[in-house]
């Protein structure tokens, strides 16, 4: 697979500069498709961060640091033409790294050009504001980066997450240290290649591979980091937070989630069938906004559930780059465990089950998608994030009763609402804990504007639209008195 490559995936980017890692070692990429080895990354330790903090900080001394707003705008720009120009390639990266199937990873390799281009876009349009204040002054607002920002991104969605993160923090004018997934992080490094390529200067953009315990908990930790962001799971998250509090830095986190749709009698199954069954199987599950609890009031709950076994029976799995339904799990191990979560729903009917094909790799990390029915709200599969492709039917009676089954887990990260009746939306919009709130849709395909996170342990702080670049700025408050 390595004719795929236009980098050196055994490096990591440090000042402008492919270097290997400091203290030699590499690790191995799997491809979960069929269990071999794509090839062998940089496992880059403290020493690595710590030169990519360095350089971070020379960037902010030296060109980037001075660098005027409509500057950074023009090379994200240009970076999400390269990323354009690359979108096969990504999307190919992207299947073999994480077992998507290959139109998804294409969706997700566009989106990143998308989020290049926003906050390209957006990049001198962030105001501050004037204050109106006593006579003989004048007090206004600067937004100003922190800094160096730390990001700490997942395996599950690299290219997305990489493209709302570091992209809105280098519009606002930070350095960034990127620690991606030692699970997927091919497109990582391209991206960083093709950021380099386009003129990004040196030591705005650094990326050290290498395991979390090592590199990831080494930024976090670091003295010289001003703001993290992490997306990942609520326990690292809390390891995360915990490492950064330890400097008094602010942290973005999104977390897991446990993401409801209320299904009310008067709503179009039509229209709502392909949201209710995607949002729960795309990348095979493996999304934090994945909407893993369909709650469906009474009469239409069989109908429901008729049409949505239905649809499961329709879903095959197989290899990414064959490009069905749905791929493979991210690794043996989160094939584990997404079966020991079915394991704990033997006591559930099953309502539905998809297909593996035939000719699946058996050293290839599949599951069948999973949809249970007649789940109790407090059971352990409504309750706990499963991060794979299994959906639970929750009956309901009232509206009453559905805002109290969907708050009821510790998430809150998304919700949708599926009814015509437009005073119920309004009502329900508001009640909903959650950072997202979707009516007659899930998703909106996306959304590079949309903010996105969190509440309770699906995190706090936003990313995505403008609400990113205030996250990756620090608000400056300037009174001049005159007379």
């Amino acid at each position: 697979m390595g004719e795929a490559m236009w980098f050196d995936p055994g490096m990591c980017l440090i000042g402008g500069e492919w270097v290997p890692p400091m203290e030699g070692g590499t690790l191995s990429l799997v491809n979960p498709s069929d269990g071999s080895e794509i090839c062998r990354i940089a496992r880059g330790r403290v020493r690595d961060v710590d030169a990519a903090v360095a350089a971070a900080r020379e960037a902010l001394a030296s060109a980037w640091g001075g660098m005027a707003a409509f500057e950074r705008g023009r090379i994200l720009t240009r970076l999400g033409q390269l990323v354009l120009e690359r979108v096969e390639e990504l999307a190919r990266l992207e299947a073999m790294d994480v077992g998507k199937p290959l139109t998804q990873a294409r969706n997700d390799a566009i989106a990143l050009a998308r989020y290049c281009e926003f906050y390209g876009g957006a990049a001198d349009k962030v105001m501050g504001e004037t204050i109106p204040y006593l006579g003989g002054y004048t007090v206004y607002t600067l937004r100003e980066p922190h800094g160096v920002t730390g990001h700490i991104v997942p395996w599950n969605y690299p290219m997305q997450i990489i493209g709302r993160s570091v992209g809105a923090a280098l519009a606002m004018g930070n350095a960034c240290v990127l620690k991606p997934a030692e699970e997927a992080c091919l497109t990582a490094l391209a991206f960083a290649d093709l950021a380099v390529r386009a003129g990004l200067p040196a030591g705005a953009l650094n990326v050290v591979p290498g395991l979390g315990g090592e590199a990831g908990a080494a930024l976090s930790a670091h003295p010289g980091v001003n703001h993290v962001s992490f997306t990942g799971s609520v326990a690292t998250g809390a390891r995360v937070q915990a490492a950064a509090a330890r400097n008094v830095v602010p942290v973005t986190l999104e977390l897991g989630g446990k993401s409801p749709q209320l299904v009310f009698d008067d709503t179009d199954l039509d229209d709502a069938l392909p949201f209710l069954v995607n949002a729960g199987c795309q990348n095979a599950g493996q999304t934090c906004s994945a909407s893993s609890r369909i709650l469906a009031q009474r009469g239409v709950y069989e109908e429901v559930r008729a049409r949505m076994a239905a649809a499961y029976g329709a879903l095959t799995v197989g290899p990414a780059l064959e490009d069905l339904k749905v791929g493979p799990l991210i690794s043996a191990r989160q094939k584990e465990i997404v079966e020991g979560f079915l394991a704990r729903g033997a006591d559930l009917p099953v309502a539905g089950q998809g297909v593996i094909v035939d000719h699946a790799p058996a050293a290839g990390a599949y599951v069948r998608p999973t949809l249970f029915a007649d789940v109790p709200p407090e059971h352990p599969l409504a309750q706990e994030e499963i991060f794979g492709p299994v959906q639970v039917l929750i009956p309901f009676e009232t509206e009453e009763e559905a805002v109290r089954i969907a708050n009821g887990t510790g998430y809150g990260l998304v919700a949708g609402i599926w009814t015509r009746d437009g005073a119920r939306q309004m009502r329900l919009a508001r009640r909903l804990r959650a950072g997202q709130v979707f009516i007659n849709n899930y998703g909106a395909g996306g959304g590079v504007e949309l903010p996105f996170g969190g509440v309770r342990k699906s995190g706090h702080g936003r990313e995505k639209g403008f609400e990113a670049l205030y996250g990756f700025s620090t608000l400056k408050t300037v009174a001049a008195r005159h007379g």
